[in-house]
């Protein structure tokens, strides 16, 4: 398979005789991803592998870049020790995905991600902050981390001011999902380490 897939057209014929057109994308797989990286393919760009296909990022805004610099200084003086939190960060996932969640609160495993980006079994949980980007990340990402088993994930509303928990991935989807506009979450990895809403 070469890395330069091309895409496949598809000639449907109706039943009037009139040819329909079909465009079926090319899939990409995390390996031939990450050739596509070293050879300097995706340079300059903001995309994101989901699902095998590569997604180009919003522009991040004042009000997103602010939340999550104001966020991962919070986690990290509130977690200390116990997690890593990155910001920006690729984090590796089994259904052909490579996403870059504004935070991700990892385990410590300091020169290992040297090698590797996290795994799902390395990952507490993840936030994404969202304006334009809400749609995507609560009704398309949320199916990609559920299916790959992440624990936990926050999608932190910038217009409503509100925090959506997703919890409990079954079947490639959360069963749990509650709305916070104040108060304290517990995350479930660190039920001693309640997290105010105020920083997000």
């Amino acid at each position: 398979m070469t890395l330069l897939k091309a895409v496949r057209v598809i000639m449907v014929y109706g039943s009037l005789g009139k040819a329909a057109m079909t465009i079926a994308t090319a899939k990409w797989s995390l390996d031939e991803y990450h050739r596509m990286i070293a050879a300097g393919i995706l340079v300059d760009r903001r995309v994101e592998l989901l699902k095998g296909e590569i997604i180009e990022m919003a522009v991040e805004g004042e009000p997103h870049a602010y939340a999550r610099n104001e966020a991962d200084e919070y986690l990290t003086e509130l977690l200390g020790t116990r997690a890593k939190v990155r910001q920006d960060s690729p984090i590796t996932l089994p259904n052909d995905s490579e996403p870059e969640p504004d935070i991700a609160v990892v385990q410590r495993l300091g020169r290992e991600y040297r090698s590797h980006h996290p795994y799902p079994d390395n990952i507490f949980w993840l936030i994404e902050y969202a304006e334009s980007s809400l749609e995507k990340d609560v009704e398309v990402k949320s199916k990609v981390y559920a299916e790959a088993g992440i624990r936990e994930y926050w999608v932190v509303n910038l217009r409503a001011m509100q925090v959506i928990v997703f919890r409990n991935p079954q079947h490639g989807e959360y069963v749990s999902q509650q709305t916070f506009t104040s108060g304290t979450i517990a995350p479930l990895a660190f039920p001693d380490r309640r997290s105010q809403l105020k920083p997000f």
